[in-house]
């Protein structure tokens, strides 16, 4: 299958995404509800069950649909791309960031000397 097709599956198929938000929200209503249903005291670890129960399900739901499998994809493509990544070195990264202390420095002094003498000139008009 192509990168394209792919990516084409992945958009006209979102059944996932919804049967996890669907998962999810019955997982909180029973989780705040829980208690008023069964009309009994339940015990205390009951109702973090239900809503990690809840969680696995929507995650479950969402890493066997397509979009899922898409993003399982995506990820896998990342993690190889990232692995080509030539990292610089520590000394161009000393070098590097010392350029760009020095720019900033010499931009701040270039702000600080407008900022002054557009102060001086209008302290100047507005004293006459």
């Amino acid at each position: 299958m192509s990168q394209a097709q792919g990516i084409q599956d992945v958009k006209s198929s979102s059944w996932g995404i919804w049967a996890s938000v669907v998962i999810l929200a019955a997982a909180f209503l029973a989780y705040f509800f829980a208690p008023q249903i069964a009309g009994a005291v339940l015990p205390s670890y009951v109702k973090p069950l239900i809503l990690a129960g809840g969680f696995v399900l929507a995650l479950a739901a969402f890493f066997f649909s397509p979009s899922g499998r898409g993003f399982v994809a995506f990820a896998k493509d990342a993690v190889r791309e990232a692995r080509k990544v030539v990292w610089p070195t520590r000394k161009e990264v000393l070098q590097m960031t010392g350029v760009v202390f020095a720019f900033v420095l010499v931009v701040a002094l270039f702000v600080w000397g407008v900022d002054t003498a557009i102060s001086a000139l209008l302290r100047t008009l507005v004293s006459k």
